[in-house]
């Protein structure tokens, strides 16, 4: 996507040098961040996906944020073996919490016993946050995900980037932006939508780019994955349960999903889909069932998992990878009116799979601001809320990601700032070292 759109991200192109990076499978934002980190595939770092199956505990768990998820010895640790006075500050990068780094800031709520949620930042060291609240004005929280999410967030992650720069001077300062995920999801990733958030996403890029070189800096700008238009759902926890595999429970009237009971059931994560089956006796059987779904592309077993560097004991006994045009929902309910509570509200951990309808507000709903407003209006006065807005109709989506692009003009790119930096495809597992080589040659 880079040329007359981009600008600034083309001039660093020009200046310096730029190469496709092969995806990792998945192709999602915690896979490739932890290769990426670590110069390693799933199977060493163990981030299969942006969440998985916990067996010990019997729950899928999504977008957990301790970076002893990540097993290895992770780039800053390898820098700082180097050189023992290297530091690090890792801005809103997944798995901030308790990283080695000296600072640190990542999104995290605050959930009191009354039921509420309260958005905030975790930091590192603890008053960093306050300090940048104090500074820029409070983290928007609600621009980071959900249906308001958009560019305020990843301005207010740039301008905090730069603050910490400047107070601290970090040997290596690592910044996510977001802000790509939103629209492409919602619109697709080849429609006038996408193209106006990529020119928002270069100005701030620029920004980012020319104060930092400005301040002496080489720069990496590098991408985790592409995304495709992909409007079509395939909803494989129906099939399994369709076809007796998946169990749910009756809890208030609702269909509550009850992975440790049920015999097989899929952690849908965009475009790839980690499929549990309890019995290793069931596992063909439960494949043949997936391979049959329309907009299922492929179902690796265990051979195939291991060719994709995917063979972790947190992996799926199968993995689902979807058609170009298709992605999986987690949807396990029959019947609208069954679905859990949880379903129409924004509620990444607890939902059993990763859920793009988050970026909508219900079309059918009337005045949905003015319900918004009522509901923060309870939250204000203390009582217990419930912000249902958000749609059950998965057919809203029009992009995602996670398979492996057809081709490396459709995936990650990395750009550096330094002439002959990088050549050719770059592999995954070699962003590690490319890094350190910016850091040290």
């Amino acid at each position: 996507m880079l040329g007359t759109s981009t600008p600034n991200l083309e001039a660093l192109r020009r200046a310096g040098s730029s190469a496709p990076v092969r995806a990792v499978l998945p192709a999602v934002t915690c896979s490739a961040q932890a290769t990426y980190i670590t110069g390693r595939l799933p199977r060493d770092h163990g981030i299969v996906g942006n969440g998985w199956y916990v067996r010990d505990l019997e729950q899928v768990m999504f977008w957990r944020q301790a970076d002893r998820l990540v097993q290895g010895e992770k780039v800053w640790d390898a820098a700082r073996r180097r050189d023992p006075s290297f530091t690090c500050a890792k801005m809103f990068w997944w798995f901030n919490m308790y990283s080695a780094v000296e600072w640190s800031v990542t999104p995290r709520p605050i959930y009191p016993a009354d039921g509420r949620k309260i958005p905030e930042i975790y930091s590192f060291p603890s008053d960093l946050g306050s300090r940048l609240a104090a500074t820029l004005g409070p983290f928007p929280f609600f621009d980071f995900w959900g249906p308001n999410s958009g560019i305020r967030s990843s301005e207010w992650i740039a301008e905090a980037s730069l603050t910490v720069d400047r107070w601290h001077a970090p040997t290596l300062l690592m910044i996510y932006l977001p802000h790509l995920d939103y629209d492409l999801q919602r619109f697709g990733a080849s429609g006038p939508e996408a193209q106006a958030q990529i020119k928002a996403i270069d100005v701030l890029a620029g920004r980012l780019i020319d104060t930092l070189r400005e301040r002496g800096r080489r720069i990496i700008v590098l991408s985790e994955y592409g995304l495709a238009d992909a409007g079509r759902p395939v909803h494989i926890n129906r099939a399994l349960r369709d076809a007796g595999w998946l169990t749910v429970r009756d809890e208030l009237g609702t269909d509550a999903f009850d992975p440790g009971a049920s015999r097989a059931f899929a952690v849908a994560d965009h475009q790839v889909a980690h499929v549990y089956v309890r019995d290793p006796g069931d596992v063909a059987a439960v494949r043949s069932l997936i391979a049959r779904l329309p907009g299922v592309d492929q179902v690796l077993d265990s051979g195939g998992i291991r060719a994709h560097g995917l063979d972790h004991e947190r992996s799926g006994e199968l993995v689902a990878i979807a058609a170009p045009d298709a992605w999986f929902t987690y949807y396990y309910w029959l019947d609208d009116a069954r679905a859990p509570d949880y379903a129409r509200t924004v509620d990444i951990h607890r939902k059993p799979g990763y859920d793009p309808a988050e970026l909508f507000l219900d079309p059918q709903l009337s005045m949905p601001k003015v319900r918004i407003a009522a509901t923060l209006a309870r939250k204000a006065l203390g009582f217990r809320y419930l912000m249902n807005v958000i749609p059950l109709d998965a057919t809203l989506v029009r992009g995602s990601h996670g398979r492996i692009p057809a081709a490396l003009d459709q995936g990650p790119v990395l750009l550096s700032s330094e002439r002959g930096a990088v050549d050719g495809p770059i592999e995954p597992t070699s962003v590690h070292d490319l890094i350190l080589s910016h850091l040290f040659n």
